[in-house]
């Protein structure tokens, strides 16, 4: 079961489950914390989870005027402030990867790991391996008929808003987020960059990611697209245990992280 807290203004739904050290789990765009079911039992074990749905997504309502990652990652920053109530790993699925490097760059007081899953730090026509698929993302389209279905659901807005919440979405991929490499360089967090081999990021804007992240580890899931936690969630479940348990990275023969150490 789930409850709401109000964060400056945004009702915001949350669920927790499992014991330790808090990690935050950020759900993809238009997506709910149904998506993360997968996830929940292996990473339960392990820590106390926090799954917070952002506004216009899930049971959390939407908010008057357009949606930004920016205000996205202010409401994360709150309910790390206000219910975890300290630092925490946090786990970011698309959009959620987008709040996740928001978040670390701006308070890495608030974030100890970092684990980013199809994540991207530019707008579509930057990013996306097909740009055109957004122009197909339409609210009554099949594109978007599983996502209508999640929405429709659990939102306390009503169906007939959906079309307003796809419209908000959309708008907003179209120009952000625009993050600069100086941007992630900011990141300090030991971050683990996770894609499917067939992602809807181009490897290349992943793999810029990668590079503009301080010592950020990279992991590319072979027969995989950008629903691998779905798709595979046996090993990326291990991969994200594994990051945030590991102290360091170590390797036999060293060439970037060498280059970062300045050895």
């Amino acid at each position: 079961m789930g409850e709401y807290v109000d964060l400056a203004g945004v009702r915001t739904w949350y669920e927790t489950e499992g014991d330790g050290d808090p990690l935050v789990l950020l759900h993809g765009g238009f997506c709910t914390n149904e998506t993360w079911g997968a996830q929940r039992a292996d990473l339960a074990g392990e820590y106390r989870l926090f799954l917070p749905e952002r506004r216009a997504h899930g049971h959390t309502p939407d908010v008057a005027g357009p949606l930004s990652y920016q205000d996205m990652a202010d409401d994360t920053v709150a309910f790390l402030e206000r219910v975890v109530e300290g630092p925490a790993h946090l786990v970011g699925w698309s959009d959620g990867g987008v709040v996740a490097l928001l978040v670390a760059a701006a308070r890495p007081d608030l974030v100890r790991r970092v684990v980013l899953i199809g994540a991207t730090f530019r707008p579509s026509p930057e990013c996306f391996a097909e740009p055109a698929m957004l122009d197909a993302m339409t609210s009554d389209g099949p594109d978007l008929a599983f996502f209508r279905e999640l929405y429709v659901a659990a939102t306390p807005d009503g169906a007939d808003h959906w079309p307003v919440v796809a419209d908000k979405m959309t708008d907003m991929w179209r120009t952000q987020p625009t993050l600069t490499p100086e941007d992630l360089a900011r990141v300090r967090a030991p971050t683990l960059v996770i894609a499917g081999d067939d992602d809807m990021m181009t490897l290349e804007h992943t793999i810029a990611l990668y590079r503009a992240i301080p010592g950020s580890q990279l992991a590319v899931v072979p027969g995989a697209s950008h629903l691998v936690p779905l798709e595979q969630p046996d090993r990326v479940n291990r991969m994200i245990l594994d990051h945030l348990a590991r102290e360091a990275v170590e390797t036999m023969l060293p060439i970037r992280r060498a280059a970062a150490e300045g050895g």
